[in-house]
């Protein structure tokens, strides 16, 4: 006889973020990016709406990387010393959804770009790159404070998505996404209770409800990834639950987690029982980015081309998977 499948339902949904203006919206973006909207838990679309799949960004480095392993340099070896031609490689190759622009270079201990040069770039980014954009700041409080209000000028009118913002250094970068109609990544170090309170403190500067990104801090395959999964996942339950203050989409850097790793970076002459440098390296991005993925990431931060094709062959897995399971309907026993 039919037996009826037992369906968890929730009470609540994930802020809808968008990413991106296209020319009705007064932007030069060719596509729009859109984060969360959902009502369920990752792919289980029987439980309620999921209006939009996960997202991948390409990462893009403002300064030429350095120790990169060979088989991540080579698929932008030709370009890897431009970032605008790195980034228009992602996209007319490598057919990115958004280019995330990470400004290492600017960071005082690297090479401390002055800002008039690192505006420059992203005038430049801006003008030859139509996808939505993401702008990932150097990491240190007081020269991205001087970098992002004029970078946010820069962009004004895109609708780019720029972080990140912690419980210390909210206030410039809150103030300057409000002033430019920016949406705002909110970090926080695998702490819920930290998570909550910054949620609170935009939303007291008046930061709309769907131009925050929430960002719990990630880590690699076998370098914390299963705390980073724990809290992601709590978060997701908790929106879903009815907590206001935690529904917000997720971005996952995978990129630079990943490939520091020595399970990435070993060649196969340093350790030939792990078998070929490349593929193992790729599977472990591929394999971070999926978990993350189960983890409830709306937005995925990504380097090499082929774990972002792997990994967006297993949404569309995924998605064709509940589709039929929907239509099936019932089980029988």
């Amino acid at each position: 006889m039919p037996v009826e499948r037992l369906v968890e339902k929730w009470t609540s949904s994930v802020n809808e973020v968008v990413i991106g203006a296209s020319s009705s919206e007064g932007g030069k973006r060719s596509r729009v990016v859109k984060l969360g909207g959902q009502s369920a838990m990752p792919f289980l679309s029987e439980e309620g709406p999921i209006p939009n799949l996960p997202s991948i960004a390409m990462e893009v480095l403002d300064t030429q990387p350095k120790e990169w392993p060979d088989c991540l340099v080579e698929p932008f070896k030709d370009v890897i010393n431009n970032p605008v031609k790195w980034a228009k490689k992602c996209q007319d190759e490598y057919k990115a959804e958004a280019i995330c622009l990470r400004l290492l270079g600017a960071h005082p201990e690297n090479k401390n770009t002055p800002i008039d040069e690192t505006v420059n770039l992203v005038k430049e980014l801006k003008s030859s790159v139509s996808l939505p954009l993401i702008i990932w700041g150097c990491g240190n409080n007081e020269k991205d404070n001087q970098l992002f209000p004029a970078i946010s000028q820069a962009l004004k009118g895109e609708k780019c998505l720029l972080g990140t913002a912690t419980q210390d250094n909210y206030k410039i970068l809150a103030a300057t996404c409000l002033a430019d109609g920016h949406n705002i990544i909110a970090e926080s170090p695998l702490d819920i209770n930290i998570c909550k309170q910054l949620n609170i403190l935009l939303l007291d500067m008046e930061m709309p409800n769907n131009r925050i990104v929430i960002f719990p801090s990630t880590g690699a395959l076998g370098y914390g990834f299963e705390y980073s999964y724990s809290i992601m996942e709590r978060t997701r339950l908790a929106a879903l639950g009815g907590d206001k203050t935690m529904a917000y989409p997720m971005v996952a850097v995978v990129s630079n987690e990943v490939w520091k790793t020595k399970e990435a970076k070993a060649s196969e002459s340093e350790m030939p029982m792990w078998g070929k440098a490349a593929e193992r390296a790729i599977m472990w991005e591929s394999t971070t980015a999926i978990g993350f993925l189960l983890a409830g990431a709306d937005l995925l931060i990504m380097y090499h081309p082929k774990a972002i094709e792997l990994t967006r062959n297993y949404i569309n897995q995924m998605t064709v998977s509940q589709s039929v399971s929907r239509s099936a309907g019932q089980l029988t026993g």
